[in-house]
């Protein structure tokens, strides 16, 4: 069983993907994890690397194509990032959403920023990528037709997103 896990910044798409391969106990492949390793191993914040990356196809390629690699070879795996919905051919693709706000302030605390600086580079970065996938991939980041499962992360605690999600992967294995 393959799942991909995608949403924008501050869904909780990398909280949620934890949550459910350890639930599952199935191998966690994260995009964004690769992307803030990334970053951080530049010394560049997620914002400056994202402006690295508009100019540099080379990032992103380079971590859809592990991701995908990665992905394809394993079974039972929860796969996690923007991109993994359209990458990865998975038997359960799950978009996570929330509302600008809600998602701001969740970057806001786990980055330790104020709410106008997270606002601010959250938009950026939202136009740079968004921009880029199309660009490499054409791929419109806000077609939510190739999801199986789209949820409201604004309305659930991450526990209750998991299981949502594990009673889909139940309907698929029915």
């Amino acid at each position: 069983m393959r799942v991909t896990i995608s949403g924008p910044p501050g869904s909780g798409t990398t909280t949620v993907a934890k949550l459910l391969a350890r639930k599952l106990n199935f191998e966690l492949i994260s995009a964004g994890e690769v992307f803030r390793r990334m970053a951080k191993e530049k010394k560049m914040s997620l914002a400056e690397f994202s402006r690295l990356a508009d100019t540099n196809p080379e990032i992103d390629l380079e971590i859809d194509r592990y991701q995908k690699e990665l992905a394809e070879k394993k079974d039972d795996v929860v796969i996690e990032g923007r991109l993994s919905g359209w990458m990865v051919n998975a038997d359960l693709k799950v978009w996570l959403f929330a509302s600008e706000d809600i998602r701001v302030e969740r970057i806001a605390r786990r980055e330790k920023k104020s709410i106008e600086e997270a606002k601010k580079e959250t938009k950026e970065r939202e136009k740079i990528e968004k921009r880029r996938y199309e660009k490499y991939y054409g791929i419109d980041i806000d077609d939510w037709t190739i999801y199986h499962l789209v949820i409201n992360s604004g309305y659930f605690t991450p526990e209750e997103i998991v299981e949502i999600i594990i009673k889909a992967i139940e309907g698929i294995r029915d």
